[in-house]
């Protein structure tokens, strides 16, 4: 622990927390945390280093938990699982986990260290405001999170289920797609990366959501419909990341002090110089510096 302290770098700031969490979803998750008026816990089933987990906690209220499941490197349930997690997840820790988060906050979430098939037992039904599922890529897996998520989100909750339209995440897309298909979930919005969702109305916090997006110059936007789903599209156009309070570990850079400007030389030096032959003016030079 000791060594392992002595050579962890620390983040100075969110950017530094290794991760995939574009500035749009910073945007969104905030949005719609701070929209929320009704008290209820949070939650994020896989959370890599630490980087949206960040985030989360700091819109925790008084009275709210906030609970998060991951691996971290320890056994999986099965063979596919342990194959993706030593392919994708091999340097995860908790340790790098903990270590970044509290870097940002004072103390932890309820961190439980196992796969997300536990969760419907560690977590009450109907007690959270928002869900985030980042887990397993597999369709298995990820079809369980999103059930285990509806029983535990609150009415009118929001669930973010990541990597819904990556290429190399067919099984997420699958999962995704059939809940929204089968499962009763309905979209509220789309971006690059995540389906943010609800198993409420999404009409109203859609309306609220456009109002704000149309608001903004680094958004693209776009509305369409789909098997009788209303999808808005939100994409990213030179956007910045949100402002975000900075580590403890956060040292402000010192500018590099500007070298001495050098002597300038008079129009008539520089052309006698540049005119007389370089044995004369080696001669020149010997002299004056004499």
């Amino acid at each position: 622990m000791g060594d392992a302290q002595q050579t962890y770098t620390y983040p100075g700031e969110l950017r530094d927390v290794p991760g995939w969490f574009p500035p749009l979803d910073q945007m969104l998750f905030s949005w719609f945390l701070e929209r929320q008026e009704e008290p209820g816990d949070l939650l994020e089933l896989g959370v890599y280093m630490g980087k949206s987990a960040i985030l989360l906690g700091r819109h925790l209220r008084d009275g709210e938990r906030f609970t998060v499941c991951d691996l971290f490197g320890g056994a999986a349930p099965d063979g596919a699982n342990r194959a993706e997690t030593s392919k994708s997840y091999a340097t995860l820790t908790r340790q790098a986990f903990e270590q970044n988060y509290l870097s940002f906050h004072d103390s932890l979430p309820r961190v439980i260290e196992g796969p997300t098939s536990v969760i419907s037992s560690e977590v009450a039904p109907n007690s959270c405001r928002f869900v985030h599922v980042d887990a397993s890529h597999l369709y298995e897996y990820v079809r369980d999170d999103i059930g285990a998520a509806r029983e535990i989100l609150r009415p009118g909750g929001v669930v973010v289920l990541d990597d819904f339209r990556s290429e190399h995440t067919p099984g997420v897309s699958v999962a995704v797609w059939e809940a929204v298909l089968n499962r009763g979930l309905r979209p509220i919005c789309l971006s690059t990366q995540k389906l943010y969702g609800t198993w409420g109305d999404p009409a109203p916090v859609q309306e609220e959501l456009l109002t704000m997006l149309r608001g903004r110059a680094d958004v693209g936007l776009s509305v369409q419909e789909a098997a009788g789903h209303r999808l808005v599209r939100a994409r990213a156009q030179g956007m910045k990341a949100p402002v975000f309070p900075r580590s403890r570990h956060y040292v402000a850079p010192v500018a590099a002090p500007r070298p001495a400007p050098k002597p300038r030389r008079s129009p008539a030096r520089q052309i006698a110089v540049d005119l007389l032959p370089p044995v004369v003016t080696r001669a020149v030079r010997k002299v004056r510096a004499r």
